[in-house]
């Protein structure tokens, strides 16, 4: 990916707008549900926008389908999860059919893909993590140490430690395969990272990573949440066997959804995971006394789809398809750019310290700015300048381009605001009122 080049100074509305009126996907803004022109919503990393077509679909299931073929209704929905899931493969992850499924929660995708790799390395006894990487990854490695008796490396790429904590070389949360490698011992079992770095945004050399553990025998568990949607994942070209992610954020696929797995076909019928379901069965309906698994991606299946929401995820990675993951790549990039430029102009000279790599391969569809007053700037945004960002211990905002929905005035306006917000102090005017979600 080259470095994207804004068509002119990055403080000009003007420029903005111009962006806008070039973008190739600045069409698929109307076809969200969008209540308040003057909010920007800078917070698709955390949960997208509404399609307006998901409406219809999820009527459309209620009304035409569970309404009128009630139980009968299975013999059309059983497989949704596959199906589902090789919609979604085919639009932003860069690989075929019948390796992904849409299932579960991605904590729970986790500790089925984290559980299967241990069982396969059976004689290895140490699970590598890093310190950065997402709170229920952290805490699920550590469950899984604790029952399995195994050691934890936690990679102190953030400075907050963890069981194991170990020193290594980072920037912005990054840690590079050569850093990496001396963790990589024949004692490691599995090791799990972020696609896209939950906090920094910052992107790993997912293809670096993945095939330095492979030549030690390790299994590696990417977390796609902060990734899918927003960056061109490439599964086949960068080697990747084994994935989990959910489909709210950039896939725009409503609160709770369900996320995903993907196993590689080559390892389906070798790995075992740990929570043995029905749906894994290969004579399914046979309800016999021993489980014998299938070889297919349904041993990963635990049981019964929440249909309603496969049919939202659907609806959303069509669209996802339809706009292509390169563009939506692209706009993600030019996106992040204009913030890291606005902010180097206004945020920069007010106390803000940006903590998201510059380099643009290096980077998804976030960045995060640190301040000392970060919680409360975050708030006032959202209650005095009708900006929605998000924040995240102990002092970041983080604010991004959700590619479809959001535009680059949008964006514009938002840093614009917030430089007024923090410039007038009025955001010292702000209290907190205790509400347990930032």
């Amino acid at each position: 990916m080259l470095d994207p080049s804004l068509p002119g100074d990055a403080t000009l509305r003007s420029t903005a707008e111009e962006l806008d009126a070039h973008d190739p996907l600045a069409v698929f803004r109307d076809r969200f549900v969008i209540t308040d022109d003057t909010v920007c919503y800078l917070d698709g990393n955390s949960l997208g926008r509404v399609p307006k077509q998901t409406l219809s679909a999820v009527d459309s299931f209620m009304y035409e389908e569970w309404a009128t073929k009630v139980v009968d209704g299975w013999s059309d929905w059983v497989d949704e999860a596959q199906s589902t899931g090789d919609v979604l493969a085919r639009a932003a992850l860069g690989t075929g059919p019948g390796q992904t499924l849409v299932c579960d929660t991605t904590s729970v995708n986790l500790y089925q893909l984290l559980g299967a790799a241990i069982r396969h390395n059976s004689t290895r006894k140490t699970i590598v993590v890093d310190a950065a990487n997402f709170p229920t990854d952290r805490y699920i490695v550590q469950g899984l140490a604790d029952t399995h008796g195994l050691a934890v490396v936690t990679l102190n790429n953030d400075g907050t430690g963890g069981p194991g904590a170990a020193a290594v070389e980072s920037t912005d949360e990054l840690i590079t395969p050569e850093a990496l490698e001396p963790f990589l011992t024949d004692d490691v079992a599995v090791l799990t990272m972020q696609a896209i770095h939950y906090r920094s945004g910052a992107r790993p050399d997912i293809k670096g990573i993945t095939d330095l553990a492979r030549s030690r025998g390790i299994l590696v568990v990417w977390d796609c949440a902060h990734a899918v949607g927003s960056i061109d994942l490439d599964f086949d070209g960068n080697g990747v066997d084994l994935a989990v992610g959910c489909t709210y954020k950039y896939g725009n696929s409503g609160p709770g959804a369900p996320a995903w797995l993907f196993v590689r076909t080559e390892l389906q019928s070798v790995l075992r995971p740990p929570i043995q379901g029905w749906f894994a069965q290969e004579d399914q309906f046979g309800m016999g006394p021993v489980f014998e698994p299938t070889d297919s991606i349904r041993r990963f299946q635990i049981a019964s789809p929440s249909i309603a929401g496969l049919r939202m995820v659907k609806t959303a990675f069509e669209m996802i398809g339809e706009a292509g993951i390169a563009a939506i790549e692209a706009k993600a990039s030019m996106g992040t750019e204009l913030m890291i430029q606005l902010f180097d102009a206004w945020l920069a000279p007010l106390g803000f310290r940006l903590g998201t790599p510059r380099e643009a391969k290096r980077r998804g569809g976030h960045i995060t700015i640190h301040h000392p007053d970060a919680k409360q700037i975050a708030l006032a945004m959202r209650k005095v300048s009708n900006v929605v960002p998000d924040f995240r211990m102990p002092d970041g905002i983080r604010i991004a381009m959700s590619p479809l929905p959001t535009s680059y005035v949008e964006l514009w306006d938002g840093l614009a605001r917030t430089r007024d917000l923090v410039a007038r102090g009025d955001y010292k005017t702000i209290t907190d009122e205790g509400n347990r979600v930032t």
